[in-house]
């Protein structure tokens, strides 16, 4: 899907962002100037070079090219990556990298990091992630990534921590987007429908909010009509990415 659809160049914040996000075919967003991915899909080319891969739950369209990830790092002789998983699958994923270690006759070097929910992990001197709960059919967690400064930009001197930590940018999925699935279809399957973030408007205080996992039975033009239709409080600060539509 990824290679026979036109790519949106998508930069929020000042972060360029790529990938892709179809719910049940594959997820898989980059931060390419932070040097990190959202969860592997497929493992597309551009999360090849990204340092830090964070994984969100064992689902196969979200960790499915985890083994080729590893190896085509170390094909191009790139630095062994730090991958952020939940804790709950970790020694699962030692156990599918030493089966494709056994297979492949090669090392797969990588660091695998379990978090629980509430941890957090230096990724490097500026870099800190933390994971979150979220909410699936099966266990799963978002990561919130900290820039770490040692001097505050003066427009945010003042500021309680929790206020400075909702300025940037923050990710939510949303699989369905009209009257066809309702809220509770949804959440049957651990979703969310776009109808939710309407309600909820009020309770965003990030300066961006990027819409991901569309559900594959939508049309581009049928995703943009209805992200187009957001409440005013959240106009010019909601974005979806759709890349593969």
């Amino acid at each position: 899907m990824e290679t026979s659809k036109k790519k949106e160049n998508l930069e929020i914040e000042g972060y360029p962002i790529e990938g892709l996000s179809i719910s049940g075919h594959e997820t898989c967003i980059i931060f390419p100037s932070l040097k990190i991915a959202f969860d592997i899909g497929k493992c597309p080319q551009r999360a090849i070079f990204q340092e830090f891969l964070f994984i969100s739950h064992g689902h196969m369209d979200h960790i499915g090219g985890l083994p080729m990830y590893v190896a085509t790092r170390g094909l191009y002789s790139l630095k062994p990556p730090t991958i952020i998983v939940p804790m709950e699958i970790k020694e699962s994923v030692e156990k599918l990298l030493q089966v494709h270690r056994d297979m492949d006759q090669s090392e797969l070097k990588c660091n695998i990091i379990g978090l629980n929910i509430g941890e957090e992990y230096q990724l490097r001197k500026d870099l800190v992630v933390k994971a979150f709960r979220t909410y699936h059919v099966i266990p799963s967690q978002g990561y919130i990534v900290y820039c770490v400064k040692h001097k505050l930009k003066q427009e945010y001197v003042g500021l309680p921590g929790n206020e400075i930590k909702k300025l940037k940018l923050s990710g939510v999925e949303s699989t369905y987007v009209d009257n066809t699935m309702t809220v509770q279809n949804a959440r049957d399957y651990g979703h969310i429908h776009l109808s939710e973030i309407k309600y909820h408007a009020d309770r965003f205080h990030n300066k961006a909010i990027l819409l991901i996992h569309f559900s594959a039975r939508y049309k581009l033009d049928e995703i943009k009509a209805a992200v187009s239709a957001m409440p005013p409080s959240l106009e010019g600060r909601v974005f979806a990415l759709t890349n593969g539509f």
